[in-house]
């Protein structure tokens, strides 16, 4: 019976052990900083790992010839990974144009920010210049812009990436000098921004700094075919 006794007092002590270690293992984990990086910040890392790849591709050989396998060979991926979150180039090509176009906005809203225009003129002349910076430094830019080259919206009634554009420049004038657009102002921003965007494609064609002759044109263009709207 003593032995028994003795058995049954150690048993108990071993479960209470057992208790205090397993309580203290779990503070040191819930005080130990998590070293996996979340999953979602892995895979936004790996998706502008693919984009920059295909980014960096365009600027060296155009959109024509972009494959997913350069794709996946250029980011030092598998192939299995690109097709992942693109099924095919044109997916890919998509998602560039919209990350291009999210930067083109930001690039414009800063720059009208920053230089405050009082007329339309103004305005296109700005946006103008806004454009031709990332020409000249977002790779993959000059070959896709912001997806109308090809019209490759999201949707069929979505708008188009210069009409979005165009926009930006409607809303800041408006929001800084109260000008107000009918329908044929708004037509008009519009077609300034295509034409000039269209011209700054041929300027950029064959030259990373751009032809300057086809940049002037393309600002004295988008500038003429707003003239007067604001006043």
């Amino acid at each position: 019976m003593g032995r028994t006794q003795e058995n049954v007092e150690f048993a108990h002590a071993n479960r209470k052990g057992s208790i205090i270690m397993s309580v203290k293992e779990k503070q040191s984990l819930s005080s130990s900083p998590i070293r996996v990086e979340p999953v979602q910040a892995r895979s936004a890392a790996r998706v502008n790992a693919l984009l920059d790849a295909a980014s960096i591709t365009m600027h060296e050989l155009g959109y024509e010839q972009l494959t997913t396998a350069m794709v996946a060979e250029r980011a030092g991926a598998s192939i299995g990974t690109v097709y992942r979150y693109y099924p095919d180039r044109v997916a890919v090509l998509k998602a560039v144009a919209a990350r291009n176009l999210a930067l083109a906005l930001d690039t414009l809203r800063n720059a009208l920010r920053e230089e405050g225009p009082t007329t339309l003129e103004e305005s296109l002349s700005v946006s103008v210049d806004a454009l031709v910076s990332l020409f000249r430094t977002a790779k993959g830019f000059r070959s896709l812009r912001v997806g109308d080259v090809l019209d490759i919206r999201p949707s069929a009634g979505s708008r188009t990436g210069n009409a979005e554009i165009a926009r930006v420049i409607r809303e800041d004038l408006q929001e800084r000098a109260g000008v107000r657009l009918d329908s044929a102002g708004r037509l008009a921003v519009e077609t300034a921004v295509d034409v000039a965007d269209a011209l700054l494609g041929r300027a950029f064609l064959h030259s990373e700094h751009g032809e300057s002759s086809l940049i002037s044109e393309a600002k004295r263009v988008a500038v003429l075919a707003v003239k007067d709207l604001s006043h």
